[in-house]
This record gives C-alpha cells, structure tokens and sequence, in this order.
C-alpha cells in the first residue's frame, strides 16, 4: 500500500513503480466524484453514484472506504484485488493515509508505504495541479499537515523532494519485498 497527504507525489512515484517492476498492478479505485476531463470509467477510477457507492458498503464489497474533505467518497473494492490476483499479480493500493491504516488493521501482514513531502511542496503542486479550488486546496493543505503526523504508523516512509531518488528508494523497496514473498514458503 501507497499512501500519503495529497500532492505528496504518490501517483507519479507509483506510476515510476510499475513501469519499472514486474508483476505489480495498481488497483483502481471506487470514487463518488464527478469524472475530469479525459478520466475513463474502469482507467483511473470506477465512478459510482453516492447511492451505488452505499449499496456497496452496506454489501461488504469494499476493503476501505472514506468520505474525503470534498464530501467525496473513495474506497478499495474487494473485487479489484481478487482481478489482479487472478492475473497472477500484486495488487498495489494507493491509498488515503486512513484507509491504509484500516487496511493494515484488517491485514497486517500489508506492507504500508508512506510518501512524504514538505508542506510548501504540498501546496506548490496542489496549485500546479490546478483540479481543485482554493477553498479545497486549503482543506488539502489542512489535512496534509495532519497527515504527516502520522507517517510513524507505516512501515516505510519515503520523502519525494527528489523524483529519481524517490523513485529509486520506492522500486528498490518493492522489488526486495516481491523477492522476500517470493521466497516464503507455499509460494
């Protein structure tokens, strides 16, 4: 599991991750946001209605779920890790940083992973960005500063003020961990 304050880098280090290892493959997540520009059902997200979304919590379909600042609701179903399995893969969330502490809760053998970023660096690349607005963009700001109070609670912590650096601590970390299951016995 990757997680980390918003602007942290997460995506972009993640994306590094899996063209760079084998046999890795990041979950897509169930949102109740409205859909951006370009963004594709199934692709970057599995876009729910606030009613479907519901249903399925109430069903037991999702592994987390969180209501985020924006009133949006993101979660990990159930479903997407048993897809990537079946494919002979590694499920990689991307998590918010208290659905990856549920998720370690609920299996704590999950290796968490926290990407870290000074708090300036979180707001210069939430306003580059631009998809949010400034009273969001505040309460991600808001948010991030909690965050990153918590990052003691995740196995590894891996600070992104330097993009290959970063990249190269989070792909060395996966592959060892891959090695290490690998090796396990009944694997």
């Amino acid at each position: 599991m990757v997680t980390g304050p918003s602007g942290a880098g997460k995506g972009t280090l993640i994306h590094e991750l899996v063209e760079q290892v084998d046999g890795v493959e990041v979950t897509v997540s169930a949102t109740t946001r409205l859909r951006r520009r370009g963004e594709q059902d199934g692709r970057e997200y599995r876009f729910l209605s606030a009613a479907d979304f519901l249903a399925a919590v109430e069903r037991g379909e999702f592994l987390e779920q969180v209501e985020y600042v924006s009133g949006h609701r993101y979660g990990t179903l159930r479903s997407e890790l048993d897809r990537i399995r079946r494919a002979g893969k590694v499920p990689l969330l991307e998590l918010e940083t208290e659905g990856a502490l549920r998720v370690k809760h609920e299996m704590p053998d999950a290796v968490t992973i926290f990407i870290s970023a000074s708090v300036d660096e979180l707001e210069r690349r939430l306003r580059e960005r631009a998809t949010e607005s400034a009273g969001e963009i505040d309460e991600r700001i808001a948010l991030a500063r909690k965050q990153l109070e918590q990052a003691g609670e995740f196995d590894h912590v891996i600070e992104n003020d330097d993009l290959e650096r970063a990249v190269g601590e989070l792909t060395g970390l996966v592959r060892g961990l891959l090695r290490s299951a690998a090796t396990m016995p009944g694997r």
